[in-house]
């Protein structure tokens, strides 16, 4: 029973958060938005059905409220430089791509991070060898904060490691 009651409350979780983000994505105020949101939301619920979960890569909700504001603040910064770039053009550039070890491991925190990535300024995640991320950057002399944002995944994701090398 309480096994039930548990996968009852993580759909009603996945739900809520999935609605609220389409919400959040389509502004809220259209209702043919939901044409697309329902059927969207529907199957994103069955794949985070379909795909297993491990109980070492439950969330930490103290993590959670850490990473809200550090991926906020992270999200404007990424967007004023790409603004700055863009009505810029004398700014110099000085691509790369770098190789970062991961420390965070296989599965959901791992991926949550190789999409976190670009986020932060300047950088998309490139290819992923083993535990070798190869990222892109706009400026190869620019610290682009990724041990910052991988201690941040591995507190929301109760691992132990993370950018602490």
């Amino acid at each position: 029973m309480a096994a039930q009651t548990n996968l009852w409350s993580r759909f009603t979780l996945r739900l809520g958060g999935c609605l609220f983000l389409w919400w959040v994505l389509t502004g809220g105020n259209t209702l043919t938005s939901w044409i697309i949101g329902v059927p969207t939301i529907a199957l994103a619920l069955w794949v985070m059905q379909s795909v297993p979960q491990s109980e070492n890569q439950q969330l930490s909700l103290p993590g959670l409220l850490r990473f809200i504001p550090y991926f906020l603040l992270q999200s404007v910064r990424g967007g004023i430089d790409v603004a700055r770039r863009a009505y810029s053009p004398s700014l110099p550039l000085n691509p790369d791509v770098i190789d970062f070890p991961l420390s965070l491991p296989p599965g959901r925190p791992r991926i949550f991070f190789l999409n976190s990535v670009s986020l932060l300024p300047g950088t998309l995640s490139a290819e992923l060898c083993d535990t070798i991320l190869k990222v892109h950057v706009l400026d190869r002399d620019i610290d682009p904060g990724l041990n910052q944002l991988q201690t941040h995944v591995a507190r929301l994701f109760k691992h132990p490691s993370g950018g602490n090398r």
